[in-house]
């Protein structure tokens, strides 16, 4: 299994930006197919900051893939252009950095 993972920091208007993100992000990356599950999760405390510097993490998406070759076909899909999109529209794009994972336990 794939995990997708977003960490996003926090933006200057959170509630703003967290409307935008659960009312027009969120729908468009659970159209994407091959999606197994998606969580995405509000941080409300960090103990070690340590690689995170001065930046204050806000939230932490999740996208779980069958297989990496799944995963590479979602790459290619227009549900997931669209959703990239989306989030350069939003502002998301300059919060957050990505990274796949696989599964291993």
């Amino acid at each position: 299994m794939i995990k997708y993972i977003a960490l996003y920091k926090k933006p200057a208007d959170p509630e703003g930006f967290d409307q935008k993100y659960f009312e027009s992000h969120l729908p468009i990356v659970n159209s994407v197919p091959g999606l197994v599950r998606a969580e995405v999760a509000k941080v409300q405390q960090v103990f070690l900051a340590g690689f995170l510097g001065e930046n204050e993490p806000h939230l932490i998406a999740e996208m779980y893939f069958e297989s990496h070759e799944a995963f590479k076909a979602v790459l290619q899909s227009p549900e997931w252009a669209t959703s990239g999109a989306n989030l350069a529209e939003i502002g998301g794009m300059e919060l957050v950095a990505m990274f796949s994972a696989e599964v291993v336990s």
